[in-house]
């Protein structure tokens, strides 16, 4: 994949703008549409299989609440620091989640997607690793490992779960890890992974690993981001992936000294000199998320009332793509794309 076009545009959890995410019809559909890469979201069962979710609670994106088999599975438990009520992976076998049927995670503003409520069952890792086997071309695969420091706590490590279903399959072209957690990706590295690692950071807050460890004074992701940061994860992973905001954002109220890292563009819009900075250090630089709806657009690129609606994404994901970083994550993997030649 080293020849892939740059940006790589990777598919958010499948083509999960128009199909229920983690679903087999999100990815195949993904592929279609010209998608380098997809993302999965991994987080495993009461018997250690690893399936793909965007969360190991599963009400908003399966049926399990019409369930009345599982009632006795809701429950409140605490997830990074979080109190979470639901019905969580790890509260059930594969043999269970196989029977429940996904639903669209967002229907009040994909209500197309939503049509397919009930039509596809929770896939495992190993069924997207075997229809990226069978596609036509090359497609990457980025696995985002989710809540490790949660799961081992509970005798779940997802290290040891991971490394033992990519070994065959790991080749560091087509294979990007990733996690919110750094140390999870140092204990993948170290069982031998072939794989590109990269760390995922907030705007706010500080990684639950560190947290765990280090209580309040651990290290805010905003830390990790200044020059010195960078400095030291560059001896570490390989990329960074950066929520999208922290590289592109509207410009008004960028002033006095944090205007000092930031150039305006057209539309509204300004650039941080995250992506420079990184590069500088030898990082790779992806970012999540470009969506196209009115909601998750800043201000200046809004069209009209509808928080569903298509703003004028193109402005937008153009900005970000123009920024110099090495991949997106897009919800609308088309319209990336669409971006991306536009460039």
């Amino acid at each position: 994949m080293s020849d892939a076009p740059r940006p790589q545009v990777i598919a958010h959890r499948g083509a999960s703008a128009y199909r229920p995410e983690h679903t087999l019809a999100a990815y195949r559909l993904a592929i279609e549409l010209g998608a380098d890469a997809i993302e999965p979201d991994i987080v495993p069962t009461k018997d250690g299989q690893l399936v793909l979710r965007h969360e190991n609670e599963i009400g908003a994106t399966t049926d399990v609440a019409s369930r009345p088999e599982f009632a006795d599975r809701r429950r409140t438990q605490t997830v990074d620091g979080e109190h979470v009520t639901g019905w969580f992976t790890e509260d059930f076998t594969w043999a269970e989640l196989d029977t429940l049927r996904a639903r669209e995670r967002l229907p009040e503003l994909r209500q197309a997607s939503s049509r397919f409520d009930g039509r596809y069952p929770i896939l495992r890792l190993r069924d997207l690793l075997a229809l990226l086997d069978a596609a036509e071309r090359p497609v990457r695969l980025v696995a985002e490992l989710k809540h490790p420091t949660h799961f081992a706590s509970i005798g779940l490590p997802l290290d040891e779960l991971f490394a033992s279903e990519i070994a065959g399959w790991a080749d560091r072209d087509r294979l990007v890890v990733e996690s919110f957690e750094q140390t999870v990706l140092g204990q993948v590295r170290e069982r031998g992974v072939d794989a590109e690692f990269v760390y995922l950071l907030e705007r706010s807050g500080a990684a639950a690993d560190l947290v765990a460890r280090d209580g309040s004074s651990a290290p805010s992701y905003a830390s990790q981001l200044s020059d010195a940061g960078l400095a030291s994860l560059a001896g570490q992973v390989d990329g960074i992936s950066p929520e999208v905001g922290l590289l592109v954002r509207a410009a008004s109220g960028i002033t006095g000294r944090d205007a000092d890292r930031w150039r305006m563009l057209d539309h509204g819009l300004a650039a941080s000199t995250l992506v420079s900075r990184a590069h500088d250090r030898g990082l790779l630089v992806y970012t999540w998320t470009l969506r196209a709806e009115n909601r998750f657009l800043p201000a200046p690129c809004r069209l009209g009332g509808s928080p569903a609606a298509h703003g004028d994404w193109l402005a937008f994901f153009g900005a970000v793509l123009a920024s110099g970083l090495d991949g997106v994550f897009a919800d609308q993997p088309d319209l990336a794309l669409e971006a991306r030649a536009a460039l």
